[in-house]
């Protein structure tokens, strides 16, 4: 077993844990969109950023992606972290301004407004890739990916065309934290579907 701190408080777990799960083991709350259990971490969107010390030297990590190691102090509610989280829901605000639940996210971590600008006052899709990685690791098909690049990047089929290799299992529907995937799905699959009862991750 590996001992460690968490807000000064001693923690044990397995070899393996990330900082994330062993937060989650013992109670304490680290904001997640990007993450879910039923897929592997990709630290996306940086919202899980908790602080390492040692002495008087500090950084942060993303604690979903970060191994746990002997001795290592970790914090996951100071100034730094509460400025970091406060920029994160504001760019997320901005990109995302039509998600439901990104705003009540923010809102639960006291941001009700951002000051940069919405990109698109419709657009709910922040681009975590949970849903074409829950389509490739669990159903074995991707169907859908991220294409394009840079400020053009978005989900959809290969080469922008419907495609049939989708089954409308409804993963991708299920696992996205923002409901982007609600309105997408159709776009996706070449003859949309009946609607299916999306399976349980």
């Amino acid at each position: 077993m590996i001992k460690f701190n968490i807000n000064d408080t001693e923690v044990e777990v397995e070899p393996g844990c990330t900082v994330l799960e062993a937060a989650r083991q013992y109670g304490f709350d680290i904001p997640t969109l990007c993450h879910h259990e039923a897929v592997a971490p990709s630290g996306a969107c940086r919202l899980c950023m908790v602080e390492l010390r040692e002495g008087d030297w500090s950084k942060l990590v993303a604690s979903c992606i970060y191994p746990v190691a002997e001795g290592i102090n970790i914090y996951t509610e100071t100034e730094r972290i509460q400025n970091v989280r406060k920029w994160l829901f504001e760019m997320l605000l901005a990109k995302c301004p039509a998600s439901t639940e990104i705003k009540e996210m923010a809102s639960k971590y006291g941001v009700d407004s951002t000051r940069f600008p919405a990109e698109n006052p419709d657009e709910e899709c922040m681009l975590c890739g949970l849903c074409t990685r829950v389509c490739e690791e669990i159903v074995g098909l991707s169907a859908i990916s991220l294409v394009d690049r840079g400020v053009y990047k978005k989900v959809g089929s290969p080469f922008a065309q419907p495609t049939d290799v989708c089954v409308a299992c409804g993963c991708c529907v299920s696992i996205c934290p923002t409901g982007a995937m609600r309105s997408r799905i159709d776009a996706v699959r070449r003859t949309p579907a009946v609607t299916l009862t999306p399976l349980a991750l």
